[in-house]
């Protein structure tokens, strides 16, 4: 996945060229703060900042002969240097760099997500209120239950969206963490103000503590976040593929002119971006256990989970972006049905006001149980048969005896169900 999205702004923070630049910032800063406690001579910073760079090419070459990448990296940044080399990377560790850069990409992974998800949110946000009045049948274990709104929906999608933005922000923030603490975090070799210094200009927090390098519960917290926010997304386009059903069709993706649903088939409009994010939700998930997994690790460090997250930390946001992104224009341009959500409030031919019927029965004096009883046998020749559960209802004498027919249509008024949607929208937020 990294291939193709080495030209997209996520694909570019994660590529080598990014993290080799963290990494030569990180190496500078450190020589500034060195300098400031008297251990590197002026002239020789200011060298150091002048030709510090490196060549992306002639490190892979390096690490050909080295099989170490950071080394390879503080060889070919000594060369461009010079003599003054020798203050590189003084009383520090791979992992002070490795794990401090990964860092800064989280966040810089972050901010774009964060972009993306309140894309998303205000997108939500007007359909909510498109569709607020909109009624459409709500359904139970994919069975008809009670009316409600499909602004309704929308809202609870757009609360749900809500608390995984908070979610992401909190979780980037937990990634704010840098560490340069030397071979086993014991800053044997390097001064704490040198870590502070670098993450200050950085942006980022000192670790309270780390080993050799920082704790993997940050990395493992952000993944399981991204999962998070994958498996709501995953909700909602399971939620428009069921509704896109042929034989519901309440709303369907934006299907365009010239885009082939079938290549046997020329009538099919599939719900494939909906099944793509939901196929990708997956990748999220399975990462998100590595996350986990790679809390673990020997004593002070082994590196049982660097060769994995080189792959899932990059993947999980690149997905992550991608799906947003997808997700997005489905969202603003989704084709709603209003017409053939009425058509499915009539499929049941009114049995989805039973709840109603059951509770008027229940103001009359009966008890719940033979008030249910009595509903449930009218609701059930309804299934059996071809009636009306209105025309049931009048015809059976046992709710008769406790409600006239005008009582008994009243249970049938629409309006009932939706009554307190402001309400609800209000308390999401949605005004």
């Amino acid at each position: 996945m990294i291939d193709r999205y080495t030209l997209s702004k996520m694909g570019r923070i994660w590529s080598e060229q990014r993290k080799l630049e963290i990494m030569l910032q990180i190496e500078v800063l450190a020589c500034e703060a060195m300098c400031q406690l008297g251990k590197i001579p002026k002239p020789a910073l200011e060298k150091i900042k002048k030709n510090a760079k490196f060549d992306l090419d002639e490190v892979k070459r390096i690490e050909e002969r080295t099989k170490h990448d950071v080394v390879a990296f503080i060889h070919n940044v000594g060369e461009n240097i010079g003599a003054e080399a020798q203050y590189l990377h003084m009383g520090m560790t791979s992992s002070d760099l490795i794990d401090t850069s990964i860092s800064v990409q989280c966040v810089e992974a972050s901010d774009i997500l964060i972009g993306d998800m309140k894309k998303l949110l205000a997108i939500l946000k007007a359909k909510a209120k498109k569709y607020k009045d909109t009624v459409c049948i709500a359904r139970t274990h994919g069975v008809h239950a009670e009316p409600m709104t499909f602004g309704l929906k929308m809202a609870l999608w757009y609360d749900e969206m809500t608390r995984n933005l908070k979610r992401l922000e909190l979780a980037a923030e937990d990634m704010r963490v840098g560490k340069l603490s030397g071979a086993v975090g014991t800053y044997a070799n390097i001064d704490p103000f040198v870590e502070e210094y670098v993450c200050q200009k950085l942006n980022l927090k000192p670790a309270n503590i780390a080993t050799q390098v920082i704790q993997r519960d940050h990395h493992a917290n952000f993944l399981n976040v991204l999962a998070l926010v994958g498996a709501s997304l995953n909700k909602f386009a399971t939620e428009i593929r069921l509704l896109q059903k042929t034989e519901v069709l309440e709303v369907e993706e934006p299907f365009f002119k010239g885009q082939i649903g079938s290549s046997a088939m020329p009538h099919k409009r599939n719900p494939v971006t909906c099944e793509r994010i939901c196929g990708l939700a997956r990748i999220l998930k399975a990462n998100a256990s590595i996350g986990l997994d790679n809390i673990a690790l020997w004593h002070e460090r082994d590196i049982s989970h660097s060769s994995a997250e080189r792959i899932i930390l990059p993947d999980s946001t690149i997905a992550l972006d991608y799906m947003l992104n997808k997700f997005i224009p489905l969202i603003d341009g989704l084709l709603v049905y209003p017409k053939n959500m009425i058509n499915s409030l009539q499929i049941t031919r009114g049995l989805i006001y039973s709840q109603r019927c059951l509770l008027e029965l229940m103001k009359k004096g009966l008890a719940r149980s033979e008030a249910y009883e009595i509903i449930q046998s009218a609701a059930m020749q309804v299934w059996q048969e071809t009636s009306d559960f209105r025309d049931v209802l009048n015809r059976d004498r046992r709710v008769r005896k406790y409600l006239s027919k005008e009582e008994i249509d009243a249970c049938f008024d629409i309006k009932y169900y939706i009554k307190h949607r402001d309400y609800v929208f209000k308390r999401v937020g949605i005004k």
